[in-house]
């Protein structure tokens, strides 16, 4: 299979809805195939999600470019990402940012995506397994949160790691079914973004939903 051209054909369905061409020219560079099982690679550009293991999923292309699109990245950015999974998103997020922190809590995940990460060449991405706590409080304030799985409501934990003026990106809703938010940190109060409906796997973790 040609992966190269799959990509650019993929990548090339996601216009009108994606228009940042920082963002469609990240995803043009990572190799989607890579982070995906070896039985289905041939599947890695079809414009769906596809389970990595452990009840995970790497998330739907076009999700991947809505949501990294709404974070509006310019390149001087400190970014959280809460779930790693397989680093998919994260290399995304690695060729805008300036530096990318990623908790996942299943740790042979964690191992996983690092060791692929480095060996692309990423050195810009620090890796960590999540504790019960979201987030990682020691290296707040972030300018940019993504969050690749889905919260009843938006934790007030990561609105408080978030730097004014930096926009925090969810999934909010049911355990089956989410709308997409953007949420602005302002001085005075934050404003959201409603970017359509999504399913993700639930967020597990305090603030969020219980294993």
């Amino acid at each position: 299979m040609d992966f190269d051209r799959a990509r650019q054909i993929l990548v090339g369905s996601f216009y009108p809805g994606i228009e940042d061409q920082l963002v469609l020219d990240a995803i043009s560079r990572v190799p989607r195939e890579l982070f995906v099982p070896v039985e289905l690679q041939m599947f890695a550009y079809d414009d769906r999600p596809l389970s990595i293991g452990y009840g995970q999923t790497i998330s739907q292309p076009y999700i991947v470019a809505l949501m990294t699109q709404a974070l509006e990245l310019k390149g001087r950015e400190k970014l959280l990402e809460v779930g790693t999974g397989s680093g998919y998103q994260s290399a995304i997020l690695a060729e805008l940012a300036a530096s990318v922190y990623s908790i996942e809590r299943i740790p042979e995940l964690v191992e996983q995506a690092r060791n692929l990460l480095e060996g692309l060449g990423y050195r810009n991405i620090t890796l960590r397994v999540a504790g019960d706590d979201l987030g990682w409080k020691e290296n707040a304030p972030y300018d940019t949160i993504i969050v690749t799985a889905a919260a009843p409501d938006v934790p007030q934990t990561l609105i408080e790691q978030l730097a004014v003026g930096g926009r925090l990106v969810i999934p909010v809703g049911s355990r089956s079914e989410q709308e997409l938010l953007r949420i602005r940190k302002g001085k005075s109060g934050n404003k959201v973004d409603k970017l359509g409906g999504c399913r993700f796997v639930p967020l597990i973790g305090r603030d969020a939903w219980q294993d």
